[in-house]
């Protein structure tokens, strides 16, 4: 799978790389009665923004991003495996598999954006969705939310701001769902959590996503004469 499919999934995550802006290109999925659907027909979504609360949706060929003004900013990944996609997942299995593709593609586009990006903690939980890699990174200066934020200082340090990801295999479709934790920036010095109470309610966000996914299934293939 080249690079040139993930470009669609940065440019959707750091909206200076992105042309789509505040919801208002057209889209390539489609949304009705508040359930996208992605452009390719792997997945629909129940949308985790409210219109109301100034929710937007954007989105390419195969990415979407859900955001709000608050708290909320949600990427979804769809990349349809190759054939030589296919035989590394069944030659490594899905945990080395999935750490291969989050090292090979995902985490150098970040790196792209934010060369001080790194990764602070790595988890696979064997029962989810068949198999499903847990990423936690830091991103100096990469938050969607700095217009929540105090003005720093002149010559002070970038506010580091912390994503989740979650890449899992579905129907022959590498997805990767992102996913920044505000709080951790905006609620400033009463934000008190440990480490593993923040992991901790990153990955329920994460879960909680895919809780508002329905995958479709792949069509049978002919039966033979």
């Amino acid at each position: 799978m080249r690079r040139l499919l993930l470009t669609g999934l940065l440019a959707l995550s750091f909206p200076f790389l992105g042309s789509a802006q505040e919801g208002r290109m057209p889209l390539f999925g489609k949304v009705k009665d508040k359930i996208y659907t992605a452009p390719s027909g792997a997945y629909r979504i129940t949308s985790p923004v409210l219109q109301e609360l100034g929710g937007t949706i954007s989105d390419s060929e195969n990415a979407v991003v859900f955001q709000d003004k608050f708290t909320i900013h949600i990427t979804i990944g769809c990349f349809q495996q190759d054939a030589t996609q296919r035989w590394e997942f069944s030659t490594r299995g899905p945990k080395d598999y999935l750490s291969y593709f989050f090292s090979t593609y995902v985490f150098p586009d970040f790196q792209s954006a934010y060369p001080d990006t790194k990764v602070e903690n790595v988890e696979y939980a064997p029962k989810l969705m068949e198999g499903t890699l847990v990423v936690y990174t830091l991103i100096p200066g990469g938050s969607m939310f700095t217009h929540r934020l105090a003005e720093l200082a002149p010559g002070a340090p970038p506010y580091v701001a912390k994503r989740g990801n979650m890449l899992f295999v579905r129907h022959g479709y590498v997805y990767v769902i992102s996913l920044e934790y505000a709080e951790r920036l905006t609620e400033g010095h009463t934000f008190k959590l440990t480490l593993a109470e923040e992991n901790a309610e990153i990955r329920k966000r994460l879960e909680d996503v895919i809780r508002l996914m329905e995958f479709a299934r792949p069509a049978p293939e002919p039966a033979q004469p």
